[in-house]
């Protein structure tokens, strides 16, 4: 029997509690908090689970808790439950050190950093993790084995964690800005709205799948649908021209520079 404690009933902290009780774990194990009573009767009627406004209550005997505050409250949190030095803290917040997450926990206590994304919602997720120095490898697979509820789950060591959030964390927002200015794109050639959307949603969706599934690498896949001298070379040529690869350059050294700034 695992005792969970998820505080925070906001979108992450609701991808993982809906993820957990469809992956079989057992709702009367999970708590819930939010600041609101009315949110909670609704995390509690959706999935079962138990919910309070008390975030030491909830903590009471867990052996996970996960952390699913915005990041400016992430250290007053930690300061406030006092942790059992057997549980294992697990922050979902972005930018914050695990240096500053230990601290704030206790010593002695075992913190894991994780940096989620949003597919979280459709459980497919992606969590890249980073150990604290307490942390057992027993307690990582538990972590891990949780997360993966969600998703994929990798661990890595923590000074990766930035670069991570870059191709993880926030690329979520890249592809749909991709898929927004595809679907205009498609308007302005003529295409209805609602089928330009279709079509753009219906592309990435399958996209993805190839890429995640296919065994080959993203080159390979985009050179299989660029015939030579065909339609999509000529595309693919101008978007190169118009610099969208250094685009994705800078976009995601910004992404990990503020990381950094936020820890």
């Amino acid at each position: 029997m695992t005792k969970i404690a998820i505080l925070g009933g906001g979108q992450i902290g609701e991808a993982l509690t809906s993820g957990l009780v469809e992956s079989g774990f057992n709702a009367s194990d999970i708590t819930v908090t939010n600041r609101t009573a009315s949110r909670g009767e609704e995390l509690k009627s959706n999935y079962g689970v138990n919910v309070t406004t008390d975030n030491a209550e909830a903590v009471d005997g867990a052996d996970y808790i996960f952390a699913s505050v915005k990041p400016y409250a992430i250290l007053d949190l930690l300061g406030e439950i006092n942790p059992a030095k057997d549980a294992v803290v697990v922050s979902m917040a972005a930018g914050l050190t695990l240096e500053a997450l230990q601290a704030a926990a206790g010593e002695g206590v075992p913190v894991v950093r994780v940096m989620p994304n949003t597919p979280m919602l459709v459980r497919r997720g992606m969590c890249t993790c980073a150990a604290g120095e307490h942390v057992t490898e027993a307690q990582m697979q538990g972590v891990t084995e949780l997360l993966e509820a969600v998703g994929e789950v990798a661990v890595i060591p923590e000074k990766n964690i930035d670069a991570a959030t870059a191709l993880a964390g926030s690329s979520p927002a890249y592809f749909f800005l991709v898929a927004e200015a595809l679907v205009d794109a498609g308007v302005q050639l003529g295409l209805p709205r609602d089928i330009a959307e279709k079509l753009a949603a219906q592309a990435a969706a399958g996209a993805g799948d190839m890429l995640a599934n296919s065994g080959r690498s993203a080159t390979q896949l985009r050179a299989g649908v660029t015939s030579p001298g065909g339609t999509t070379a000529a595309a693919v040529r101008e978007l190169e021209e118009s610099g969208l690869r250094g685009a994705f350059y800078r976009a995601a050294e910004a992404c990990s520079d503020k990381a950094k700034e936020l820890g």
